[in-house]
């Protein structure tokens, strides 16, 4: 089983879209029982308050749910209990290691790591843009969920399977 963790600032726009995104992704490729998906925020700023409406119908648009989920913050122990943990921008990588004290194992990415194109998630809050954070998202999604079919391969051939 892979855990991944997305995280952004509050965890009511970029981080609950990939969450729901990437859990979109990997039950259409029958991988469900093979990868565990949730988000969590660096801040305590929206701590219990569910999705952005904005994210929210952007994800509609696109035939995805995400109801019942409420922002979370990210703890040192999440560090531990995820095998990756994917951030929107650099910003949040900073304060992602500073909240897990490091980085050891080299857990810590950028979501758009997974695309030809590195860089960071633009942030929908500020920008108002939830078309552009979409097609972000879903890129480095794919892109994240291409690499997990590939090391759950490997990790198969391993075994002798």
């Amino acid at each position: 089983m892979t855990n991944i963790l997305f995280v952004c600032h509050g965890n009511i726009c970029r981080s609950p879209m990939a969450e729901f995104v990437m859990k979109d992704l990997v039950k259409k490729a029958g991988l469900e029982s093979q990868i565990r998906i949730a988000s969590a925020a660096t801040s305590t700023e929206e701590i219990g308050n569910p999705v952005y409406p904005p994210a929210r119908r952007k994800l509609a648009e696109h035939g995805i749910g995400c109801a019942g989920k409420t922002a979370r913050q990210l703890t040192r122990a999440d560090y531990g209990q995820y095998d990756l943990l994917i951030g929107m921008d650099s910003a949040n990588l900073r304060n992602m290691r500073r909240i897990c004290l490091g980085d050891p194992e080299v857990k810590i990415h950028l979501l758009l790591e997974y695309t030809g194109h590195p860089g960071d998630v633009a942030d929908p809050w500020y920008t108002g843009d939830f078309e552009t954070t979409w097609r972000d998202v879903l890129e480095g999604c794919m892109g994240l969920l291409e690499q997990s079919k590939e090391q759950t391969q490997q990790d198969l051939n391993r075994c002798g399977q």
